[in-house]
């Protein structure tokens, strides 16, 4: 893949516009919702049994998010991920949180096995305990590196059947038989809540305009860490505060030229 490849589809998200079906946690909602927006996309939060089968029959992407769950939310998360599958459209899947609690580790695992999901997005320890590897982690975030996230990366595709997406201070993206490393990024991002979930987002965002999953993820991951980057740039001396908003702004502004210029990625 060559930049060009992965600026074109920054260009048909903002051209095309597309629904992305969020059922998501209660902490980043409003922030999800900001990034889609600022990027060009068009966000739905809808959660209800009642409405998820429908919302996802006019959306482009779907994407799970248990960061704050109950029985309730997966039984939605479970009903729109399969109507979703039935119809082909793609299921971005962030199992905030996999691993902390028994409860929520094996909520991750039944949405797994209920649901194709077409990219699995989480830290190291999220998706080592997706697979059922135990990998230590604080609250919902990773703990202390215990082994290789390529590594990680590569055996929960290849076992889960899906893309999956590490993210780090370097990011992994495989599909089990093809490898990339993207280094795009700022350390402030961990600073702010909610940018993980977002990205989540975003990778659905391009998954739904782009089938070809590799090449929609790498593109999304490429531009959410430049667009850190020029948010460093612009206000990162001010704080996390000042980081944020310029984020948010930097996801309208990045252009298809600032990906050909500046995505850092290599193929394993």
């Amino acid at each position: 893949m060559n930049r060009k490849d992965l600026s074109s589809i920054l260009q048909r998200v903002r051209e095309e516009n597309p629904l992305v079906h969020n059922i998501t946690n209660v902490v980043v909602t409003n922030f999800t919702a900001n990034g889609l927006l600022s990027l060009g996309a068009s966000p739905v939060m809808a959660y209800a049994p009642e409405e998820v089968a429908d919302m996802v029959r006019i959306s482009r992407a779907l994407v799970l998010n248990i960061g704050t769950l109950n029985w309730e939310v997966v039984g939605s998360m479970i009903l729109a991920g399969k109507t979703a599958n039935e119809l082909g459209i793609p299921v971005i899947f962030d199992p905030v949180g996999a691993g902390a609690t028994l409860f929520r580790t094996e909520m991750a695992q039944k949405i797994m096995e209920e649901v194709k999901v077409s990219v699995l997005r989480g830290n190291a320890a999220e998706v080592a305990n997706v697979l059922g590897e135990k990998w230590e982690i604080k609250g919902v975030d990773a703990g202390e590196h215990q082994g290789s996230s390529v590594e990680l990366a590569i055996s929960a595709a290849q076992k889960l059947n899906t893309t999956v997406v590490i993210t780090g201070k370097e990011d992994v993206l495989t599909d089990g038989k093809t490898t990339y490393l993207v280094s795009n990024g700022h350390p402030l991002l961990t600073k702010v809540t909610g940018t993980g979930c977002l990205l989540t987002s975003v990778i659905g965002a391009f998954a739904g305009v782009e089938k070809n999953l590799l090449l929609a993820g790498l593109s999304a991951l490429t531009f959410y860490g430049i667009a850190a980057e020029k948010a460093f740039e612009k206000a990162g001396n001010m704080g996390p505060g000042s980081f944020q908003i310029e984020f948010l702004n930097q996801l309208a502004l990045v252009t298809s030229e600032d990906i050909d210029q500046l995505a850092s990625f290599k193929q394993l």
